[in-house]
């Protein structure tokens, strides 16, 4: 039974830390995103997201997006300074047509830093990214 079910490779569906000025107050905030960047909408995508270490863990915090346009991307959190001590693991589901598609990303602890930044697909700001 198990063999007979197909999860196919998720392809151009990334997630991204971005580091964005807060306006109201005046703060350099870490948010992370989903990133669409193929040529199909994404239907029903869920999200779980969580820290951890082997000593601390998070609670799960759960997400959805009823669509996600071709070639988009969508805020999913902001994550709080402490959180970025931690391994940051994002478990994103969605339906391509009528498939359904799964992938864990995980941005291993401290690797979220003004060190790390490159320029993000579609958004033309500067973040960590995990494909």
């Amino acid at each position: 039974m198990k063999k007979d079910i197909e999860i196919p490779e998720v392809k151009d569906v990334y997630v991204a830390v971005v580091q964005e000025e807060h306006i109201e107050y005046k703060t350099q905030d870490w948010n992370a995103y989903i990133i669409n960047n193929t040529d199909k909408d994404l239907e029903t995508v869920l999200i779980v997201s969580q820290g951890y270490t082997d000593k601390k863990m998070t609670p799960p915090m759960r997400h959805t997006l009823s669509k996600l346009p071709a070639r988009s991307y969508a805020k999913i959190e902001y994550l709080q300074e402490k959180v970025l001590e931690l391994n940051n693991e994002f478990k994103i589901t969605f339906f391509e047509g009528n498939k359904m598609f799964d992938k864990t990303y995980l941005f291993r602890k401290n690797t979220i830093n003004d060190r790390a930044l490159q320029t993000i697909p579609l958004m033309q700001l500067r973040g960590v990214l995990v494909k």
